[in-house]
């Protein structure tokens, strides 16, 4: 009883720490969604809102395409270029991001993107042809890879059975910066030449309005933001309390997991196509219906604004299915979201009417975005070492999956884009399939049990780590993740298992 005393009273001290309830590695067990609390729900506020920032700024444009089209006369195939190159720089990006975040940390890796990208949205006032018009939003859409450090940020902060939901909430309220803009940007460009700037000057003007936005939510990041529970990775990192990873062994781990690339295959047809349609849906109202820019404007907003509640809602009910069926629960629950997903956008790109169109748009957004949530509910698990790299990965397959979508359906004319968005659906179904092949042998897959030779979550994530690195104590943070993460073993499976002496490979 002597002997337990102290590491009780250590325990007592740490909880005394932060202000919300901690595991051991004083990563929060709650998520307390209107709290402001250092540092777990201040990272998660400053997180999102930057997020947000940046999706306002990367889809600025689209809601203001037909008086930008007419200044700059630009052609269907020039508006489809630029769809393109405004989601496919931030693929690289994303991934880069993901190293960047297992190396530096996602404070200074997301800040420091945010301010090299709000120039472009600031020389976006001074284009004059359909080149500068495309090599603008192809910068501007590099700051998009700040979902990454965002949901790498959540993943350091919260613990496994609220990871899902706070990955989800800041993905979500981030990408509802997809919506708003499409109110945003119409909003300030009818004040500006309300004002009485004319038509082809006030949309430019009104482009420093995301641009400042965005360069303030980056100096919030650095002032107000913190990397993990315990500080920053630099500080940290000089403490000893983080050991220095080597670079090539983080990268090794991160794309030999053949988990990581089929989520990255699959995150690209759902957050793939949610960015698709942001790009395309005010255009596709606005013709096809022949409504008013506002009116347009508005529906497609409708779209990015169902974030608020439904990427969230997609995080929450992983949890809540990992709490009770684990792991396999939580495939599942993605591999059902998604599919019906495709199901509705192939309806949508069939229906005729206005009415009905808006109405399966705003059911397609909710099941497309609640699966970008289930999505991020299982990224944490694949890789303790590695997260940042998976996180990338995974992101960077989104953006993917946007760049492919537009260029086969929606670049130029050769479908109508009512037809683009049905094929679209199909592709969403088919390419949702490999969700089944995703196994984790110390919790099973969607159609098979752990394995047989009885495999825990500390072999898994001690595998990642050879034995002169344990000789060092690299592993230590992976330790604490897998006694942690045994929730994910579900209701049934969630009793205490002895680690086998052999260790599994975390790709096998």
């Amino acid at each position: 009883m002597e002997v337990e005393l102290p590491a009780a009273a250590e325990n007592e001290s740490e909880q005394k720490k932060f202000a919300l309830p901690v595991d051991s590695e004083h990563k929060a067990t709650e998520f307390r969604l209107f709290s402001i609390a250092k540092p777990h729900m201040r990272s998660f506020h400053l997180s999102w809102v930057s997020f947000f920032s940046c999706f306002v700024s990367s889809f600025a444009a689209p809601p203001l395409l037909p008086i930008i089209r007419d200044n700059l006369n630009l052609t269907a195939t020039d508006i489809g270029n630029a769809g393109v190159a405004s989601v496919s720089g931030a693929v690289f990006a994303r991934v880069a991001m993901g190293t960047a975040c297992d190396l530096v940390g996602p404070r200074l890796a997301s800040a420091s993107l945010i301010l090299l990208t709000a120039p472009f949205v600031y020389f976006t006032s001074i284009i004059n042809s359909p080149t500068s018009y495309l090599l603008v939003r192809f910068f501007t859409g590099f700051s998009l890879a700040t979902f990454v450090s965002t949901q790498f940020w959540m993943s350091s902060m919260f613990s496994a059975p609220v990871v899902g939901s706070a990955n989800g909430f800041a993905g979500g309220w981030g990408n509802l910066g997809g919506g708003a803009t499409q109110l945003i940007m119409p909003l300030v460009f009818s004040l500006i030449r309300d004002i009485g700037a004319t038509k082809f000057t006030a949309w430019r003007i009104a482009f420093f309005v995301p641009a400042m936005f965005q360069m303030l939510t980056a100096f919030s990041i650095l002032i107000f933001g913190q990397d993990m529970p315990d500080g920053n990775f630099r500080r940290l990192k000089k403490s000893g309390d983080k050991a220095k990873d080597d670079f090539s062994r983080v990268v090794y781990h991160g794309i030999t997991n053949y988990r990581g690339w089929i989520l990255a295959l699959t995150y690209g047809y759902c957050f793939g196509v949610e960015l698709t349609i942001d790009n395309i849906i005010a255009e596709y109202f606005y013709d096809r219906f022949n409504l008013t820019l506002h009116t347009a404007g508005i529906i497609a907003a409708s779209f990015g604004l169902a974030n608020l509640f439904s990427r969230p809602g997609g995080g929450y009910i992983s949890d809540v299915m990992g709490k009770r069926f684990g792991m396999r629960g939580r495939l599942w629950a993605l591999w059902l979201c998604q599919t019906l997903a495709g199901v509705f956008c192939v309806i949508l790109g069939l229906v005729g009417s206005l009415s009905v169109s808006v109405l399966v748009m705003i059911i397609f957004s909710v099941f497309v975005q609640a699966a970008c949530g289930m999505t991020f509910g299982i990224v944490p698990f694949v890789s303790r070492r590695s997260l940042g790299v998976i996180s990338g990965m995974t992101g960077g397959g989104g953006n993917v999956g946007a760049v492919v979508t537009q260029l086969i359906f929606f670049k130029g004319s050769k479908f109508s884009k009512e037809r683009g968005i049905t094929l679209m659906g199909i592709m969403i179904i088919i390419c949702t399939l490999p969700i089944c092949l995703i196994y984790f042998p110390q919790w099973g897959g969607m159609f098979s049990g752990p394995s047989s030779k009885k495999v825990t979550e500390e072999d898994y994530y001690l595998a990642e780590w050879n034995s002169k690195e344990k000789e060092k104590g690299s592993h230590h943070a992976s330790l604490k993740f897998a006694e942690n993460s045994t929730s994910e073993r579900g209701k049934k499976l969630n009793t205490s298992t002895k680690p086998s002496e052999e260790i599994t490979p975390p790709h096998v």
